[in-house]
């Protein structure tokens, strides 16, 4: 447990003295330190504020493919001792693995300090996110609606440093502010907001974008299932790129033959273009990976072509490329990530994508998302908090959730508009963040109402 952030000097000599300590083996040493603080509102009413502040160190050892890892959070010299000796004995214990990760080599980043970093959100107190989630509440208020959801800060350090001469340190700040409506008759709305800066963060506009959405919402009616044209918003947009993520931007997975990522092919159409960046300030900023490697800009899919993957260590070498800086703590079952994605906007009105859609769905967002077909790309799940029947040109009425079931890549091959602006979402539970347009698709299948919505 730390009282105040840890400067670079702190930081060095902790490391290194970690480091010095792991005298039988090549060592790296992962601190990541964390400032969070979170107020809560549920029934309409603020009822928790909570705060928490930890800083844990990693500790990997490798020799002669064999690898041990172990954990704490005492960083005093007997924490630092008891973690290397644990970390020594799994070592003694494991079996050598020909394909284990080796340390990444130095590779100072020359990313700006200040990058992802905001002073006004690192030292933001609980009468500021109380001040937010009271102008949420108000907007449900006034629309006879109850209001939950939770306005947090964060400030997260990483710090990687190993035996190969790499010290890497990123420290970024995050704000997000989410809540979810609901009244009578199932009326039900969801809206968020995330940037480093908590001073971009308007509480009365998404209080106002949750209240529309629920009001719009009630008294939903069942549609019956097939395939629909839709326009999804951007928390569903992101929701799908989460998942593509997940099951296919990692080159382990492509390794594997479970990605729908086919390489030089065209897997999407030629209006599709995705990357991921983590020193882009539009996005949430992360200049490194924890193995210390500084990130770079991968251009995943562009103009509907499979271009390419974000590589770890492990996966880099194997491919003899070198490291994207995208790789987890090492070792791990799931591979590099792609954490800060975007999607390139197109030229639509969002309230323009209704033109011509004579029979359709309009989707807010997603939840309980599951893959049912890495290699094709095909995922399941449900609508939420606004979901809408589009006729002639207009959105008409709710529509009762629906289940979906439906090959991404093969949806994003009919993209017939791309909304002009992006939003930046924030994953409720992966910590991936995607800067996403809304989409007009030309068909998405839906297999029916959810089962807590069907008609009895």
């Amino acid at each position: 447990m730390v009282d105040e952030q840890m400067n670079r000097a702190d930081l060095d000599a902790l490391l290194s003295e970690a480091l010095s300590l792991a005298t039988d083996a090549e060592a790296e040493a992962i601190l990541t330190e964390r400032r969070a603080a979170l107020t809560r509102f549920a029934n309409s009413r603020i009822h928790q504020n909570v705060a928490e502040r930890d800083a844990t160190l990693r500790l990997r050892l490798v020799r002669d493919g064999r690898t041990g890892v172990a954990s704490t959070n005492r960083l005093d010299r007997e924490g630092l001792r008891e973690v290397v000796a644990r970390a020594s004995a799994t070592l003694a214990l494991a079996t050598p693995n020909p394909d284990g990760a080796a340390l990444a080599t130095a590779n100072p980043s020359n990313a700006d300090v200040s990058l992802g970093f905001v002073a006004a959100t690192a030292h933001a107190d609980p009468d500021l996110r109380a001040a937010g989630a009271r102008a949420v509440i108000s907007a449900g208020d006034s629309a006879h609606l109850e209001s939950s959801g939770a306005f947090s800060t964060e400030t997260a350090t990483l710090a990687v440093a190993n035996t190969r001469g790499m010290r890497n340190v990123h420290s970024v700040t995050q704000a997000k502010l989410l809540t979810v409506m609901m009244g009578a008759n199932g009326a039900s709305g969801y809206a968020q907001a995330t940037a480093p800066d908590i001073r971009a963060i308007d509480p009365s506009a998404v209080g106002e974008e949750a209240a529309d959405k629920a009001a719009r919402s009630a008294d939903a009616v069942v549609l019956e299932p097939g395939e629909y044209p839709v326009v999804l918003e951007e928390y569903a947009v992101a929701t799908l790129l989460e998942y593509l993520s997940w099951v296919g931007f990692s080159a382990l997975a492509v390794e594997e033959g479970r990605s729908f990522m086919e390489l030089g092919q065209q897997i999407m159409g030629s209006n599709v273009s995705i990357w991921d960046d983590g020193l882009d300030p539009l996005g949430l900023p992360t200049a490194i990976d924890y193995e210390g490697v500084p990130k770079q800009r991968v251009d995943l899919i562009t103009n509907g072509v499979a271009h390419a993957v974000v590589h770890d260590t492990a996966t880099a070498a194997r491919a003899g490329v070198a490291s994207t800086g995208h790789g987890l703590p090492a070792p791990n079952s799931v591979g590099p990530m792609a954490w800060n994605l975007f999607m390139s906007p197109g030229s639509s009105a969002k309230e323009v994508m209704l033109s011509g859609i004579d029979r359709g769905v309009w989707v807010t967002r997603f939840h309980y998302v599951n893959i049912v077909h890495a290699k094709r790309g095909i995922l399941t799940g449900m609508t939420k908090d606004g979901t809408f029947l589009i006729e002639d040109g207009r959105i008409t009425r709710p529509i009762r959730n629906l289940r979906f079931s439906q090959s991404i890549p093969d949806a994003f091959s009919a993209i017939e508009a791309i909304g002009s602006e992006t939003r930046l979402v924030a994953a409720e539970y992966s910590g991936i963040n995607v800067r996403v347009p809304a989409l007009r698709l030309a068909k998405f299948a839906f297999t029916g109402a959810t089962g807590a919505e069907a008609p009895g």
